[in-house]
Order: structure tokens, then C-alpha cells, then sequence
């Protein structure tokens, strides 16, 4: 099997390889997390995560077989992504968005080798209770959810608390549909 390199420095996507059992190395690739404006939420998480493994595979360029995995979620309510929170403030605006509603978590995904290269996309919907601003301030106060999109770890406090429902593949939500990355290694390995 070739070597497998995770471009990311998600702990959650490490943690859910090591779940799966994966022997893989971390490579980070600094790349901007910006698309290509006028295409859909899934478009651009696919985008990014491709440039994230074209960055890494660059990087990388020594002839050896390797496999890199990169992957970015993006949450998305009524069409509108939800990034990453720059302060408490906006992490507080996010999370009372989100209050009572569905809304839809899409990671993008590229499996990148020297011979083939997979991109591919995977949706879940998650619905919340209705949250207190008390109880969202005790969550980024306590969780500083600065690093995730849409502020919030579905692993987390809030997760235990504030889901209602989820359709779909929990471990995407955390950052990497897993189930489906370990069925593409196996096609291509």
C-alpha cells in the first residue's frame, strides 16, 4: 500500500483516521482557503480541499508512490456558507443562526496519487434545539470555537446538548466522511 499523507491540521481529521486504522503521516499545506466566486457551497469545499493535496503533493515531489488526503468543510444555512468565527462575538451571531434551524455540513474531499486523483463531496444535515444566548456564551467561552466552520464541534458540548437530528454521516460533520474515504483507498490501493 503507498504511503498515505493527511494535508491537514485538523486534530479531528487526524483523530478519525487513527479510528479507522490508518497508518498515515501529516503534511500541512498553507493554502488559502478561498474559491472561485458563483459556485455552490459543495463546489467549493471540493475546490479547496484540491488545492490543499496539489499543494502537498508539490511539496512532496520526490518520485515515491504516496497518497494525499485533503479535505475542508464548510457549513451551510439557506445557501449562505458559514466560516470560521474571527472573535467570540461572531462565533455567538454563527451560533444563534444556526439556533432551532437544519442546516447542511459538506466536506470536500481529494485522494491525490501520481496516477489518479478522486474529488468528491458529502452532505449531512444537522438540526438544532433551540439554544439560550446563555447557553451559546457558556459554549465559546468554555470551547473557543474559533478553528471550526460554522463554530461548533459536533463532538463537543454543544453537540451532546444542542442536536436535535442529523441525517447522514456523523464523522463528516467532524471533518471527514471516513466511511467513504477508507472505500475510495481501498478502490485505488
Amino acid at each position: 500500500m503507498q504511503k498515505i499523507i493527511l494535508a491537514s491540521a485538523s486534530p479531528r481529521r487526524k483523530q478519525l483516521l487513527q479510528l479507522a486504522e490508518i497508518d498515515f503521516e501529516v503534511i500541512v499545506s498553507n493554502v488559502e482557503e478561498i474559491f472561485p466566486e458563483g459556485i455552490s457551497p459543495a463546489q467549493a469545499a471540493m475546490h479547496i480541499a484540491e488545492n490543499k493535496a496539489i499543494a502537498v503533493h508539490e511539496i512532496l515531489d520526490n518520485g515515491k508512490e504516496q497518497t494525499i488526503i485533503a479535505a475542508d468543510t464548510v457549513v451551510v444555512l439557506n445557501g449562505e456558507i458559514l466560516g470560521k468565527p474571527s472573535d467570540r462575538k461572531e462565533a455567538i451571531e454563527i451560533l444563534e443562526k444556526l439556533s432551532g434551524k437544519a442546516h447542511k455540513v459538506i466536506t470536500g474531499v481529494c485522494i491525490l496519487s501520481s496516477s489518479n486523483k478522486t474529488v468528491f463531496s458529502e452532505e449531512t444535515e444537522v438540526e438544532f434545539n433551540p439554544l439560550s444566548k446563555k447557553q451559546l456564551e457558556h459554549y465559546v467561552d468554555n470551547y473557543k470555537p474559533y478553528d471550526k466552520a460554522g463554530a461548533y464541534a459536533i463532538q463537543e458540548w454543544i453537540g451532546a446538548i444542542g442536536i436535535k437530528s442529523i441525517k447522514g454521516d456523523f464523522y463528516n460533520v467532524m471533518g471527514l466522511p471516513v466511511s467513504r474515504v477508507v472505500g475510495e483507498l481501498r478502490i485505488k490501493n
